[in-house]
């Protein structure tokens, strides 16, 4: 539709100065010439104006009439009824980027300072923000977004010791578990296609043999540097009152960034239940590189009213732009060496959002987590190695005594 609106925007400037340059060609005619190609330019996108807001309006009204459709009256099998092909088109149209980048820069504007302790009093109470927790007065943080991407006191996030992998971001666990195939499950019960989420495999530090074949699993095996291993997945959402930082889970090398210039659509849990492959349509920064278990993705999702990602590292990122470059949908980026240590900062959002972790581990890698629970920055992920160190003391110690029991009974006989 922009396309064809764009060609009626060329022909009606083309046509009106031709007519007017070969019956003038004196120094005023060109006043007139312009003048005439402004007025049409002007009366097209009016007109396109017209039938845009429209049809924005009335897809939104739409969506929302369904989704209150659904919430209300429910499913006969508890199971939500995924959006249809025509509702995600009709959202995926909406001008989501546009009202990202205005909402980007409303909270942009910089506040009086004898108003902001009241601001930022009102928001941190409504979304329930730790203001204890913020190391620097209220007074002293220009704008609201700077106030999302506040720093935490030194205390604040204890990294945990015993543990070589900790979450990423403070936030709400959507999903984790085992990648058995392509097929990854966003929420329960609905999925993202992997290989749409990290792009064509030809490009990625990974195993090649994924080039020539096309199943599912195989291109899951292909990111395992250790084919005993599994890989695993861990899905964090930002809402906004989270703190909006996210750091690095673990000692790893990044070695590639792949970014994806996708859609803005919102990321909320409540969304992520009716529409599949989210995830895989969405605006999205992927870094990729090795830990001492082997491969690992680190994720991070745009979404709508995010204006931007920033990686503090990688200073040639730009997202949410309203134009790019060149035409690609991803473009890639390769590192000598970024080496991120447990705990570091890594980057924020410039308002809630999700982080995708994958990474490989050993088989009997455990989380000690649990769908839906609140997760702050730090906070071990697994099962931790000290507790895992006194269950095998503990059984040595059993066998030990299972043995003294039967070298007694050899000494009655």
């Amino acid at each position: 539709m922009r396309t064809g609106g764009m060609r009626k925007l060329v022909s009606l400037v083309r046509r009106s100065p031709t007519g007017v340059v070969r019956e003038h060609s004196t120094k005023p005619s060109g006043r007139c010439v312009s003048s005439v190609a402004v007025g049409s330019v002007k009366s097209a996108a009016s007109r396109m104006w017209r039938l845009y807001v429209p049809v924005g309006v009335a897809l939104s009204a739409a969506l929302v009439t369904q989704w209150r459709y659904l919430h209300q009256h429910g499913y006969a099998d508890d199971k939500p009824e995924l959006l249809s092909d025509v509702m995600v088109t009709c959202y995926c149209c909406l001008p989501l980027r546009i009202t990202s980048r205005i909402g980007g820069w409303l909270t942009s504007i910089n506040l009086p300072v004898g108003l902001r302790p009241a601001i930022y009093g009102f928001f941190a109470e409504t979304f329930g923000v730790e203001v204890d927790e913020v190391e620097s007065d209220l007074s002293t943080f220009p704008s609201l977004v700077e106030f999302f991407v506040r720093a935490l006191k030194s205390n604040a996030r204890p990294i945990a010791p015993n543990t070589n992998m900790t979450s990423p971001a403070d936030g709400e666990v959507l999903y984790f578990g085992p990648v058995n195939s392509s097929c990854v499950e966003q929420v329960k019960g609905v999925t993202y296609d992997l290989r749409y989420f990290l792009g064509d495999p030809s490009d990625l530090p990974i195993n090649q043999t994924v080039k020539s074949t096309g199943q599912k699993d195989d291109y899951v095996n292909a990111l395992l540097k250790n084919p005993d291993n599994r890989l695993y997945q861990l899905i964090i959402y930002l809402a906004p009152g989270d703190y909006h930082r996210f750091h690095s889970p673990t000692d790893w090398n990044i070695t590639f960034r792949r970014h994806f210039r996708g859609k803005l659509l919102s990321v909320n849990p409540k969304l992520l239940k009716y529409m599949p492959n989210l995830f895989s349509l969405n605006e999205r920064v992927v870094y990729i590189g090795d830990w001492a278990a082997g491969f690992m993705a680190y994720a991070a999702i745009g979404a709508t009213n995010v204006g931007s990602i920033r990686v503090y590292r990688d200073e040639e990122l730009a997202t949410n732009k309203a134009r790019w470059a060149d035409a690609a949908y991803w473009r890639d980026v390769s590192f000598d060496s970024m080496r991120m240590a447990k705990g570091e900062l890594f980057g924020e959002f410039r308002l809630g959002s999700t982080i995708v972790l994958l990474f490989e581990a050993p088989r009997d890698f455990q989380f000690c987590l649990q769908v839906g629970q609140s997760i702050k920055v730090g906070q071990a992920l697994s099962v931790c190695s000290d507790h895992k160190a006194e269950r095998r003391q503990k059984h040595l110690i059993v066998n030990i005594a299972h043995n003294w029991k039967d070298i007694g009974k050899l000494d009655e006989h």
